[in-house]
């Protein structure tokens, strides 16, 4: 799941007054824990979600205010696992699609990248190079529901993770029972926030599932393992690739004014077909491709 950069373990900061709160949610959600706890290592290293969760619709949703940049957790970039990342000057314009993944009760109360205490029951998030903090409006494309979280932490540095939601955030969102959803991530003007064009997970409660905006089909996944000027060299890769994966295939599009040839693997089934081939193409001396959720 998720690099902690701060090993020191802070102050568990409790919600028990919220778990005391009677009725069917609650119960819905005692009843998911106890399913979710009991599937062995399914989020890994030891992390889960909470052992008496709280109806996660009573959380509100970040709210987007002017705020200067953290102290801690915003260098010109930094090195994790012999990767080297490099923080945005700014979030303007940010926009992208992938995977998300969520971490909880391993990281709870620990310090996060901005010297903040992770709380799993906060709308929060951690993200790789977008500056500390940053609203950004994040939309699960297989059920149209929407939140509004603040990044405050770094990471997620498993392959193929754009962005690692607070167990708050990802059971609003719908994604704890697989440990990962297909979402876009954008990032907002606090100073100005868009107004939601999705129907906002807060106005449903465990068991609703929203249409996507716009009657959309589902989202699909496919692997990008390159893009090119000269469409021989993306010939080149896709003949070395295709023997051994049919669906290797060339896209042609438009990236900054000029034609280019993208190479890409798929629609893939799900996220863990995307780890495989991942650690597959990796292991054939290839860089490492990049998800594209069309």
């Amino acid at each position: 799941m998720r690099a902690t950069t701060d090993g020191g373990a802070g102050r568990a900061r409790g919600r028990r007054a919220r778990t005391g709160r009677p009725g069917w949610r609650r119960a819905f959600w005692l009843c998911l824990a106890g399913l979710l706890t009991g599937c062995g290592g399914w989020i890994g290293g030891g992390d889960g979600p909470p052992r008496h969760p709280i109806d996660p619709y009573s959380i509100p949703d970040a709210v987007p205010h002017p705020e200067p940049r953290s102290r801690l957790g915003n260098p010109a970039s930094y090195v994790v696992n012999g990767h080297r990342y490099y923080v945005l000057a700014s979030a303007r314009g940010y926009v992208e699609r992938g995977i998300a993944s969520w971490y909880g009760t391993k990281f709870h109360g620990r310090r996060t990248s901005s010297g903040e205490p992770y709380d799993m029951y906060a709308m929060t998030a951690a993200h790789k190079t977008l500056p500390l903090p940053t609203y950004v409006r994040v939309t699960n494309l297989r059920n149209g529901r929407s939140v509004v979280v603040r990044v405050n932490d770094r990471g997620p540095f498993h392959p193929n993770r754009i962005i690692d939601l607070s167990w708050a955030a990802a059971a609003k969102l719908g994604i704890l029972g697989h440990g990962t959803g297909l979402v876009e991530v954008r990032a907002l003007d606090p100073r100005h926030p868009e107004q939601p064009r999705v129907r906002s997970a807060e106005r449903h409660g465990p068991g609703v599932v929203p249409v996507a905006a716009g009657g959309a089909r589902a989202p699909r996944i496919f692997l990008q393992l390159g893009a090119f000027v000269d469409r021989h060299n993306a010939e080149r890769l896709q003949r070395r690739l295709q023997q051994r994966w049919p669906r290797v295939h060339i896209e042609a599009g438009i990236s900054r004014g000029q034609r280019i040839y993208r190479v890409r693997l798929g629609p893939l089934r799900d996220v863990d077909e995307a780890d495989r081939l991942t650690a597959l193409i990796q292991d054939m001396g290839l860089e490492e491709p990049h998800v594209v959720i069309d």
